[in-house]
């Protein structure tokens, strides 16, 4: 999600919680480390396909807040210099992109400070397009991930949970961002399954909507508990219709600037 129409909320929201990141610390340097076991083999048993995870993306994406997330102008132009380049002006969360634990704590981890390990990672893919399909603001609950895990088994430590809701399909059509009266509306998780997957040791999620919450959240109540947690989410995801269930590995190729609370990535999957 981005900046501007939650700006405050966010600051009204933001309280220090650096306690909960002292047991958080060590929570997740065991799941990471076990995340990375569990992607090893699976890489191994690979095929070698790769799916790329990410939209391109221009001043037209769909954002949170209906503000371009990127606008571009020639900085050098070939015909005058020999070489040409961009200058970019970047919202952080646009595009396929990370939303870091600082996103929506006060002193949470910044992008940057995001352990390498946690950024390759099993990938389970939550698929709730059917009732996606019946409610614009679906969300993925516990039973969906108890009859994930009654299909193929335990969620590794250390992994992704993606949500597939079909919704990467609406890109470029209004519906992708929300009603024709211009009411947010698509899906996400409940904070019922992310305090699941936190209680799993699952280091990161991923949606292929504009938020980790749903559209018509007031609250954002999956944005305030997973990221202060010490974990970071995945929006705008593109691909998961070309994906299992389970046996994929991740590679979030997530930004390094310093201090920030997120930003655009490039995200791959190896089958």
């Amino acid at each position: 999600m981005c900046h501007a129409c939650v700006m405050d909320r966010v600051k009204q929201g933001m309280l220090s919680r650096r306690h909960l990141f002292t047991g958080a610390a060590a929570l997740g340097a065991a799941s990471v480390a076990s995340g990375l076991i569990s992607a090893r083999p699976a890489l191994a048993q690979s095929s070698g396909r790769v799916v790329d995870l990410t939209h391109a993306y221009d001043e037209t994406f769909p954002t949170f807040d209906g503000v371009p997330g990127i606008t571009k102008e020639w900085a050098v132009k070939f015909e005058e210099s020999g070489y040409q380049l961009w200058k970019l002006t970047i919202f952080e969360h646009t595009g396929t992109h990370i939303d870091a634990p600082l996103h929506f704590s006060a002193d949470g981890a910044s992008v940057d400070e995001l352990e390498p390990q946690q950024l390759m990672a099993p990938l389970c893919v939550l698929d709730i397009t059917a009732k996606a399909a019946q409610d614009p603001n679906a969300t993925v609950e516990p039973e969906d991930i108890e009859a994930w895990v009654s299909a193929n088994g335990d969620i590794p430590a250390g992994a992704c949970v993606a949500m597939h809701s079909g919704w990467a399909a609406k890109l470029g059509t209004p519906e992708f961002r929300g009603t024709p009266d211009g009411a947010l509306a698509f899906p996400g998780f409940s904070k019922a399954a992310t305090d699941m997957l936190a209680g799993l040791n699952v280091a990161s999620i991923a949606v292929d909507t504009l938020s980790l919450d749903p559209g018509n959240s007031q609250d954002f109540a999956v944005h305030f508990s997973w990221l202060p947690g010490g974990r970071f989410g995945i929006e705008c995801v593109a691909g998961l219709d070309q994906l299992p269930a389970a046996g994929a590995t991740v590679f979030i190729g997530a930004p390094k600037h310093t201090g920030g609370t997120g930003g655009p990535a490039r995200v791959m999957a190896v089958v």
